[in-house]
């Protein structure tokens, strides 16, 4: 390992105590009962032409607001207070997050380590983009860091040979990590278990500290794929996507037990893929469409259960 993973994120101020004060277990009560008793609509819904507003959930409403052109944007999308940043396969894209206009990029250099980046969360200046080598096995993972001020690769942290490919990354409470490790239908030439994907806590030095699983009709969702974005939003709920489907599912940590609980579905009009909060702008929701090559800025808000 070269250069620095400790850090604490200047916008904790704004993170933290917002998304992770009230962690899911002590979200108001009245808000879970309701959320449990949901009858999840599965079905994907397509994207339409800008400003959408997607088939809502019972609690959560989407509104698609704008879309920017960002060729980079095929595996997800970062976020601090004034960029966005599109993150390809081995390519990375800063963007002005008012105009849209590209101010930086980086690409993965010819004959380099460098072989399929996933999500991205911004900390204090730094780009952690979770990285494997997919489809190659065995599967292998690293969190790569990039300078977002120079867009220059700057430390990397691996795990070496690991249970599942590296997709997503997000902090949790104490400084410690959350990262979920995915399995396919297929991994290279041989059969996968979506079924073995995890989630994994680490503390601060990266050390494993605990863990779950996702709810087996959650994997029967993902298809023959996983779970490709996933972070902590609004309310203290996990927030996750698949690979394909136009849909955010939104889960909470279990009280007992190993099995993430499964709350809500909320209809979105990006194809699955990594996504990010804006660390400034509640509710802001950042996301990419592969087919198009865009990042899609919407908005998702609760609809409190006691004014229905």
């Amino acid at each position: 390992m070269h250069g620095s993973l400790s850090c604490q994120d200047s916008n904790d101020s704004y993170r933290f105590p917002l998304y992770f004060s009230s962690m899911p277990k002590q979200t108001t009560p009245i808000l879970l009962a309701a959320l449990s008793l949901l009858s999840f609509d599965h079905r994907c819904h397509a994207a339409s032409s800008t400003p959408t507003t997607a088939p809502s959930s019972q609690f959560w409403r989407f509104e698609e607001l704008k879309r920017f052109p960002a060729p980079e944007a095929t595996q997800g999308v970062a976020a601090d207070n004034n960029f966005f940043y599109a993150i390809g396969t081995r390519s990375l894209g800063k963007y002005n997050k008012e105009t849209g206009q590209r101010v930086a990029a980086w690409t993965s250099p010819d004959g380099s380590s460098f072989k399929h980046l996933n999500a991205g969360i911004v900390l204090n200046g730094l780009l952690y983009c979770a990285h494997s080598n997919f489809p190659n096995q065995p599967p292998a993972s690293s969190v790569e860091i990039w300078d977002t001020n120079t867009m220059q690769h700057v430390a990397t942290h691996s795990f070496g040979r690991f249970e599942g490919s590296l997709t997503w990354i997000d902090r949790f409470h104490d400084n410690h990590w959350i990262a979920c490790f995915a399995h396919y239908a297929k991994e290279g030439s041989q059969p996968g278990n979506p079924a073995l994907t995890q989630v994994v806590e680490f503390d601060s030095e990266w050390r494993q500290v605990g863990g779950w699983i996702f709810p087996e009709k959650l994997i029967t969702q993902f298809a023959s794929h996983s779970a490709s974005g996933g972070a902590f939003g609004p309310h203290g709920f996990l927030f996750v996507t698949g690979h394909d489907a136009q849909e955010l599912y939104v889960l909470s940590i279990p009280d007992a037990g190993p099995i993430l609980q499964w709350r809500d579905t909320i209809p979105i009009t990006a194809q699955g893929q990594s996504f990010a909060w804006d660390p400034v702008q509640p509710g802001i929701f950042y996301s990419v469409s592969r087919k198009t090559h865009e990042v899609i800025q919407s908005r998702i808000s609760l609809i409190s259960p006691e004014k229905k």
